[in-house]
């Protein structure tokens, strides 16, 4: 675990000349989301987190309360989907393959 006084320092490739990035999570807030959506225009994509709090077959409702939304750029979201593929793919060669 990272000790949180002290921020985590990264070089993207691991070269000196790279310059450092420095993860500062000081003010970093969690949340727990069990859902989330994808909404998206031409100059932002903005995911949508929330949490509903029990699905039942045969409801014909489900109320999702929606807790965070991050905004971002399609650039932001497109490494954020690289990442997220790499993380998953890790994931399912460790733990098994996830079904949907």
């Amino acid at each position: 675990m990272v000790n949180e006084s002290e921020p985590v320092v990264t070089r993207r490739d691991g070269a000196e000349d790279d310059p450092k990035i420095v993860w500062d999570d000081a003010h970093m807030q969690t949340s727990f989301a069990n859902v989330c959506n994808v909404l998206g225009t031409r100059e932002e994509i903005m995911i949508l987190f929330g949490s509903n709090q029990a699905w039942q077959s045969g409801q014909k409702e489900v109320k999702v309360n929606l807790t965070n939304r991050v905004v971002m750029n399609p650039y932001a979201a497109k490494r954020l989907q690289v990442m997220l593929d790499m993380a998953i793919r890790q994931y399912e060669e460790r733990f098994g393959t996830l079904k949907l």
